[in-house]
């Protein structure tokens, strides 16, 4: 009998800013604890990020680290249909995005 992994959505251990501008998005996950923020650097990658969001096919994902504040910040290009002011898709527009990243699944006891 093998045991699977406990995963849990990311929203039950941080929340989420976001803004955009022209075909960037700017996410930024901010843990509710700061004992849980070495969770989110081990857990929220890159890596994971661009598969959570590989319907929206971004080109190119930065991440930067904000200890001081116990966040991430995900700049993720291409993924807003071109922008706000010329897409007809309004929901895949700034909170929409964040909360879709706030649904993705990780382990905190990894």
């Amino acid at each position: 009998m093998s045991l699977s992994k406990k995963t849990i959505p990311l929203y039950q251990l941080a929340h989420a800013r976001t803004g955009d501008k022209g075909n960037r998005s700017n996410i930024s996950v901010i843990a509710y604890r700061p004992e849980d923020f070495s969770v989110l650097l081990r857990e929220v990658t890159v890596e994971k990020v661009r598969e959570h969001f590989v319907f929206r096919n971004p080109t190119a994902i930065q991440r930067y680290e904000l200890p001081q504040l116990y966040a991430l910040n995900f700049v993720m290009d291409d993924v807003l249909d071109g922008g706000v002011n010329l897409s007809l898709n309004l929901d895949a527009h700034g909170k929409s995005l964040s909360y879709w990243l706030l649904a993705m699944e990780i382990d905190p006891n990894s």
